[in-house]
């Protein structure tokens, strides 16, 4: 699951707190191996293709609020492995490839919108269709962003809308987060591993 664009209504107070909070707790999680702290990407190749999608943006002329590459040359770094800190850009064009396309790292691109309109377009207009969050304090405010997101794990004030079993992981039919029938945990995958032998007799 890699639930890293966020969205955010406005350009208020209440917004720059939440991005300054943000940057607050990313910029104080530490490297290494032990309980809390965060380890290296798995390989090379993902290295390399993070820090393309992070150089790109730069490019494009986006904000870096927060720059984990610094962390490709700390002390773990010189023993090996692939250490790429917490990083989180702030997007002037929704265009940006990190906006739209599933990083797996330690990333969070972050875009102001206008308007829930244009928040629905963004969101719906991805090729992908696993999941969708709105936070909000307002019931009718979840409710009208819930029944328009087009995804098949739908979370309300939750980071990361994965249900627990029994209910099924998957995308959305006619995204790339889709493939095939069913899903792949609960009851899908229950029915995936399933004959279903019909005897008739008389």
């Amino acid at each position: 699951m890699a639930a890293s664009v966020l969205l955010v209504m406005g350009d208020g107070e209440q917004q720059k707190a939440l991005q300054e909070k943000i940057i607050d707790k990313a910029s104080k999680i530490e490297p290494g191996s032990e309980a809390g702290k965060m380890g290296p990407v798995i390989d090379a190749g993902s290295y390399e293709k993070i820090m393309k999608y992070i150089e790109k943006s730069v490019e494009n002329g986006a904000e870096l609020l927060l720059d984990g590459r610094s962390w490709s040359k700390n002390e773990f770094a010189k023993n090996g492995g692939c250490w790429i800190g917490p990083t989180i850009i702030k997007h002037s064009s929704k265009e940006d490839a990190a906006m739209k396309e599933e990083i797996f790292g330690p990333v969070l691109s972050i875009y102001q919108v206008k308007s829930w309109s244009e928040a629905i377009e963004i969101e719906n207009g991805n090729p992908f269709g696993n999941a969708a969050s709105v936070y909000t304090t307002n019931g009718g405010h979840a409710e009208w962003f819930v029944s328009r997101f087009r995804a098949s794990m739908l979370g309300i004030n939750i980071g990361i809308p994965v249900p627990r079993e029994p209910f099924s992981f998957g995308g959305l039919y006619g995204t790339q987060s889709k493939y095939g029938d069913m899903d792949i945990t609960g009851d899908g995958a229950i029915e995936f591993f399933t004959n279903r032998i019909k005897v008739t007799s008389q």
